[in-house]
């Protein structure tokens, strides 16, 4: 284990953190702080709305003793187009210390002839600079309905107007949204993420695009389909590493990792360096998060589902996190033991907390990385025991729910120097049990910003007996948060 140095920059705790932003910027629809990017010295956040409403509605294999949010009306209803579906864009001025909506997404005809909105959300947001731009500008990627024409990618050259600039789909393929723009030799390279069907992580077409142009809509495809494994069912996660455009896989025996140089003409030839989950198979379902830190690449992992994938009947079970080298070879940071490798945190998946189910996303500020979870304890509180008789929900009920929910509910956010020695953040989602993941961490001139997801309202389930009775009230700790570390 390599020694921790005893004089680091210093890094940021619970106490050096302020809430910027509470209750969804108003409106407790806005559930996920889904893409965050520093541009023109304003920090933009792009949302997406009515997370479990849409879960509920398009994802029956979800089971649970109560719905945990109310959900008033149907999906498609005029009612839930125009005040839950409507993604939205706001903007933070940190000088000013004032916030501005400043894009709603727009409503269109859906396919079946209806009013809709056009996106429920934005799942990237990336400065960049192709060859027809002037200066870096902002481009997005949106989450479209399934009754809508497609995913699509925006630019703004001034942060407050949007316009689409590439046709539904990219080069005409069939997905709702993707949660990837990156930048890498002067290329901006995404991939399709999510599918009709309430599929919102498997888009079944795992390709690879890249564009030299993006304000002129070209796009090209750079790998075979799931790079000739049809069990990859998604590119979840990419980055660059050195010489290398890094690709993380959705695949439920366990993910893989791929690599190109990315040069010459598409396809490119590219190389697996990591298969199974790195040996942990379907409990390493999904490549979550990568950030280079330090002249290494380090891997999130997570199972769909916030760590428990009901439809493929995977875990649950906790995240990890594992460190590439530049020469394919990998170190256990946090997770369980094998393959001869030990966990060179000491930590066991999900930073000994069982219900870590994502490793959601990592980033650098100050010379720190920082990690944030999704956590499911919350969930806790509408699963009804009676009846099972695992193991693990005898022992819950015994300790009991809401004392669990009291003393670890929330996500957890870490800190490292070195990758091997982290420091707990907050391990209770800055005391909101209801904010159950960091979904975006960007490092900024005025500190480092954290948006959580946080989809627990408008209404919540409250248990009213002990005879498994409920009803909706109002939850005002619910919406996303955005909070402030310097």
């Amino acid at each position: 284990m390599r020694i921790f140095n005893p004089e680091p920059k210093p890094g940021l705790k619970e106490s050096n953190f302020r809430k910027i932003c509470q209750n969804g910027f108003g409106d407790l629809n806005n559930c996920y702080a889904h893409a965050i990017a520093w541009f023109k010295d304003h920090l933009y956040v792009g949302t997406s709305r009515a997370n479990l409403c849409l879960i509920k509605a398009g994802m029956p294999h979800v089971k649970i003793g109560v719905w945990p949010v109310e959900c008033p009306y149907p999906v498609y209803s005029p009612e839930f187009e125009q005040n839950q579906a409507r993604g939205e864009i706001w903007r933070y001025s940190p000088v000013l210390e004032q916030w501005e909506r400043v894009h709603q997404a727009p409503m269109v005809i859906g396919s079946e002839g209806d009013e809709i909105s056009r996106e429920l959300g934005y799942r990237a947001m990336v400065v960049f600079q192709g060859e027809s731009d002037t200066e870096p500008v902002l481009y997005l990627a949106n989450w479209s309905r399934s009754r809508g024409e497609g995913a699509l990618i925006l630019r703004s050259e001034d942060g407050k107007n949007f316009l689409p600039v590439s046709q539904p789909g990219l080069i005409g393929l069939k997905f709702t949204s993707t949660r990837l723009l990156v930048p890498f030799k002067g290329k901006l390279f995404t991939a399709p993420t999510g599918s009709a069907g309430g599929k919102h992580n498997i888009s079944g077409v795992p390709f690879i695009c890249e564009s030299r142009d993006p304000a002129k809509g070209e796009w090209q495809i750079v790998n075979e389909p799931g790079f000739g494994d049809p069990s990859n069912q998604a590119i979840f996660e990419l980055v660059g590493f050195g010489d290398y455009l890094y690709a993380g896989t959705a695949n439920n025996n366990g993910f893989q990792i791929w690599r190109t140089l990315a040069e010459g003409e598409p396809p490119y030839e590219w190389t697996k360096v990591i298969s199974d989950g790195a040996g942990r198979g379907s409990l390493n379902q999904i490549t979550v998060s990568m950030v280079v830190f330090n002249d290494a690449l380090y891997v999130g992992t997570g199972i769909q589902g916030g760590g428990y994938d009901q439809q493929n009947k995977i875990g649950p079970a906790a995240a990890e996190i594992i460190r590439l080298h530049h020469d394919g070879s990998w170190e256990l940071i946090v997770g369980n033991p094998r393959e001869g490798k030990q966990h060179l945190s000491g930590f066991y998946p999900g930073f000994n907390n069982y219900f870590g189910g994502y490793i959601w996303k990592m980033s650098i500020h100050d010379g720190w990385l920082y990690a944030g979870t999704m956590d499911w304890t919350i969930f806790l509180r509408y699963t009804n025991f009676e009846g099972k008789t695992q193991r693990l929900f005898s022992f819950l009920k015994r300790v009991g729910v809401e004392n669990i929910i009291e003393h670890q509910g929330g996500f957890d956010l870490w800190r490292t120097y070195d990758g091997e020695n982290w420091l707990p953040v907050t391990r209770q989602g800055f005391q909101n049990p209801y904010n159950y993941g960091v979904r975006n961490i960007v490092s900024t001139p005025h500190g480092v910003f954290i948006g959580t997801a946080n989809p627990f309202g408008p209404k919540v389930a409250t248990k009213v007996s002990d005879e498994w009775e409920w009803t909706y009230t109002d939850n005002p700790n619910s919406g996303l948060e955005v909070w402030q570390g310097k």
